[in-house]
């Protein structure tokens, strides 16, 4: 099979396009082939090493979103069948603790994430335990669960599980044209809440208007927190989900009402951010941080996508394997609105 392997942290010429031997499903394992993998902010940062953080496994094959076609199945496995449509969850974890059986499997000592310490999707076929793939509901193709699969989990539990968003609030999502900050824009107008979104440029405004938000905000903007709070009644907006961090968190804080929520997720401009303390205790505000969704709530989310309940991320581009560096170079850039997928089956 062909796949793009990083044996090296660095710039884009880490990306080498290999050959490398067919996986073959073991007992309990399942190859799959891959239809498309979402390219995410995460590979970016694991080929650069940022921080030392993220502790890849190398060589590793990047790439952890992945929708594609059952190829092969190993001994014991009855749940999927070849040629099914399906989704490789991201989740390595040992499934016997207390997180695991809580659904809390990013809390797990032995959490592994694909792409990072097990090879991922960046290549014709992936290899994985059986109780990490997904068949598809009908309805649902395997692109789409590519483009959704994680950005949609993590709003989806931002949203319902850590923030507890009920009809009716009114939710602020930062960086409104990502892939997160869509998810949550979708999710948030499906439970019934209004929805104010941040971004960038007049073009991404646009199209979170065209989208269903109420407002769209400059947050590059001097003022831009006392705008939102104007528009949210005066007193300010009770969920804000953030995944930008330095460069929009004081300011989603801020437009935050007396008792509201902020969620975050990530911190793509920067993991430090400066807050007043009185601010929060005066207000009562909370600060929750929030990570990887359950597996139910992985089914959740494919319900509501098959169903029509929620609408499909919007996909800026789809590029063959071999042009993979110029795939996380694009979202780099913050040009994009939407998903950028690697396509290795076409």
């Amino acid at each position: 099979m062909r796949a793009v392997v990083m044996s090296g942290y660095g710039g884009p010429e880490v990306l080498e396009l290999v050959e490398r031997p067919d996986p073959q499903a073991g007992p309990g394992e399942v190859v799959v082939r891959v239809g498309a993998v979402a390219v995410n902010r995460l590979d970016i940062w694991v080929r650069e090493d940022v921080g030392h953080a993220y502790a890849a496994r190398l060589p590793v094959i990047p790439g952890y979103d992945v929708g594609g076609a059952v190829a092969a199945v190993g001994e014991g496995v009855s749940d999927v069948a070849v040629g099914e449509a399906v989704y490789v969850h991201y989740d390595y974890s040992c499934g016997r603790c207390a997180y695991c059986l809580e659904g809390d499997e990013a809390a797990c000592a032995g959490y592994e994430v694909m792409g990072v310490q097990r090879d991922g999707g960046y290549a014709e076929l992936v290899l994985a335990p059986a109780r990490n793939v997904f068949p598809l509901p009908g309805g649902l193709d395997a692109r789409v669960a590519a483009a959704a699969g994680s950005v949609y989990l993590t709003a989806y539990h931002m949203l319902f599980a850590r923030a507890g968003l009920r009809p009716g609030e009114t939710v602020l999502v930062t960086a409104g044209g990502s892939g997160v900050g869509g998810a949550a824009i979708a999710l948030a107008r499906m439970a019934g809440a209004r929805v104010i979104a941040t971004a960038s440029t007049a073009a991404k405004r646009e199209r979170l208007l065209a989208a269903g938000v109420e407002h769209a905000i400059d947050y590059t903007a001097a003022g831009w927190p006392d705008e939102v709070r104007a528009l949210a009644g005066g007193r300010g907006v009770d969920v804000a989900v953030d995944h930008v961090g330095r460069a929009a968190f004081p300011g989603a804080l801020a437009a935050l009402a007396n008792r509201g929520r902020i969620v975050l997720c990530g911190a793509s401009s920067g993991s430090e951010a400066t807050i007043d303390l009185v601010d929060v205790f005066a207000r009562q505000v909370s600060i929750i941080g929030s990570s990887d969704g359950s597996r139910r709530e992985l089914h959740e989310v494919f319900r509501l996508l098959a169903e029509g309940r929620v609408a499909p991320p919007p996909i800026s581009a789809e590029l063959p394997l071999e042009r993979a560096a110029d795939a996380q170079a694009l979202l780099a850039s913050r040009d994009h609105y939407g998903r950028v997928l690697l396509t290795p089956g076409v």
